[in-house]
């Protein structure tokens, strides 16, 4: 075999893989998501604090942490309260496609809720304690917040990428929407009332639970068959 024969052969599995990978986004996704969330359960369940948690804290907390930067991630963590997923919910019902938006969104949210609370109960894990700029009472693991975000707004990822045909806005709102997903976990940590581990292990979870529902019960609601998705 020549070595251009040997490049060729190289190129086309690349290809195969890339194309393979593609084709199976959420399968990948949600595989990866369960392997990232059980190591973080093992870890958790033997009851000490991780590496990962210890250097968050070390920059979030110690290094980062300002009278200038408590206002911000207040902010942020605040996107993912009750009062303001309500009226976004009541935002999407009235300008959403769809047979049913507004159900859609709240069947999601729901969904997450009770797998938070679930694995809460089992885990119980006590919250981060010393530092904490919030008052919180349920227990830590997984991040209730984190859960929420990645639920709901990656739910309104999933509408705008699938129905919004212009290219730019749909670019615009997707990456608007996967930074406060991001910055509602970071703030989470920052404010001292939750280890990272708690945050990406409720980005994992949530990110299985919305392949899931996305998939299956979404398009119930949406009623596809009369939506027409951007081609």
């Amino acid at each position: 075999m020549t070595a251009s024969d040997s490049k060729r052969d190289a190129r086309g599995l690349a290809q195969g893989v890339l194309s393979y990978a593609r084709k199976n986004v959420r399968t990948i996704a949600v595989l990866l998501a369960a392997l990232v969330f059980v190591w973080l359960l093992e870890e958790v369940s033997e009851g000490e604090i991780m590496t990962l948690d210890a250097l968050a804290y070390r920059f979030f907390v110690v290094t980062l942490r300002s009278d200038v930067m408590t206002p911000i991630m207040e902010g942020f963590t605040s996107l993912s309260s009750v009062a303001v997923i309500l009226v976004m919910s009541l935002v999407v019902a009235a300008f959403a496609p769809g047979k049913a938006p507004g159900r859609c969104v709240c069947a999601n949210v729901a969904g997450a809720l009770v797998l938070n609370q679930m694995l809460k109960f089992i885990v119980q894990r006590p919250r981060p304690d010393g530092y904490r700029l919030a008052v919180e009472s349920s227990y830590s693991f997984p991040s209730g917040h984190s859960m929420i975000s990645m639920a709901f707004y990656g739910l309104l990822i999933w509408m705008i990428w699938k129905y919004e045909r212009d290219d730019v806005m749909r670019h615009v709102w997707c990456c608007l929407f996967g930074l406060i997903i991001v910055m509602v976990g970071i703030s989470r940590v920052y404010l001292g009332v939750h280890y990272a581990s708690d945050v990406v292990a409720g980005f994992c979870v949530s990110l299985i639970w919305l392949v899931f529902f996305t998939k299956v019960i979404a398009p119930a609601f949406m009623d596809e068959e009369n939506v027409q998705p951007r081609s």
